[in-house]
């Protein structure tokens, strides 16, 4: 008889290569992939990179909005002109203070009343649908609602404060009655966005932790505190980011209500920017300062990405 020889075992090497190509996709999986990507890169490039890179190709030079032609070459003037003009840091300060003004009752109430919600028997369903019903009305339609409501005399909100006994602020002709305006309907108006966000967060958490909370003698509160909350981390610094960044783009509701009054005391810097092209037809200046606040967001951004990956790696 002869014996059969095995076949050799295959060396480190060969099982390093084999476990490194293991994972990779197949030529044609590639192909595949680019091509069913190619649609969205399109319109990524045609809409989001193009107007970026045009908008920072017009700041370099003169162009106005009523002339054909980008108009003669000004270097950085522009942005000179942007980082002076007392206007434009002016309207920077009226988006920040927006920005102060509603982000802790977008963060917080949506949470307060999503874990409210998720402990109720019944009727999850219609407070669901109560709360996030709004944010889907257009924001012309929002800011004819409550001009009404704000109107003097006759106004549901202005009687309001008649009703306690207090005086209804001046909604269009002060400053701080514009601010109390704007803020009140933001807040109602965004209101089920992030209440959606956290609705979904509270609905990953599993049953069986409350289960054995409840079992140790945990109460509601107890395990909203020592669960819910904690869980909810994650989903928390989401909505602050995005609320963040929301709240410093704010153009429409200021824009419809109050057109930026009084005396563009609330005027934000995207309708600074849009006043500056389009009223005044300083297209170059106007995109130096578009560039400006958007490198103010992505500063914004990459500074929240970085404390998050921080605190992960702290805690991991």
């Amino acid at each position: 008889m002869t014996a059969t020889a095995l076949p050799a075992p295959p060396s480190g090497a060969e099982v390093s290569d084999r476990a490194a190509t293991a994972g990779k996709p197949s030529r044609p999986e590639n192909r595949a992939g680019w091509l069913f990507a190619t649609p969205f890169l399109v319109l990524y490039l045609a809409f989001l990179i193009g107007p970026v890179v045009i908008g920072l190709l017009i700041s370099l030079f003169n162009t106005t909005t009523v002339r054909a032609g980008v108009g003669s070459w000004v270097g950085l003037s522009n942005y000179a002109d942007v980082l002076t003009n007392a206007d434009f840091w002016a309207s920077m300060w009226h988006s920040a203070l927006f920005t102060l003004l509603t982000t802790p009752f977008l963060v917080l109430l949506p949470l307060l009343f999503a874990v409210l919600v998720s402990r109720l028997a019944r009727g999850q369903t219609f407070y669901r649908l109560a709360f996030f019903a709004p944010y889907v009305v257009p924001s012309a339609a929002v800011c004819l609602i409550f001009a009404f409501m704000y109107t003097p005399q006759t106004g549901l909100i202005t009687n309001a404060f008649g009703w306690f006994g207090l005086t209804a602020p001046d909604f269009f002709g002060s400053t701080s009655g514009a601010w109390f305006a704007v803020v009140l309907l933001t807040v109602w108006w965004t209101f089920g966005f992030n209440f959606i966000l956290y609705t979904a967060a509270i609905q990953e958490i599993s049953e069986e932790v409350y289960e054995a909370a409840l079992l140790d003698g945990a109460g509601p509160w107890q395990q909203i505190r020592m669960i819910t909350v904690p869980l909810l981390r994650p989903t928390i610094g989401l909505v602050l980011i995005l609320q963040v960044l929301s709240s410093l783009k704010v153009f429409d509701q200021i824009y419809i209500l109050l057109a930026g009054g009084p005396n563009y005391s609330t005027r934000p810097v995207i309708q600074y920017i849009f006043d500056t092209g389009f009223s005044t037809y300083r297209g170059g200046y106007a995109a130096a300062a578009t560039m400006v606040y958007f490198v103010v967001l992505v500063v914004v951004s990459v500074g929240w990405f970085l404390i998050r990956r921080r605190n992960n790696a702290a805690n991991a």
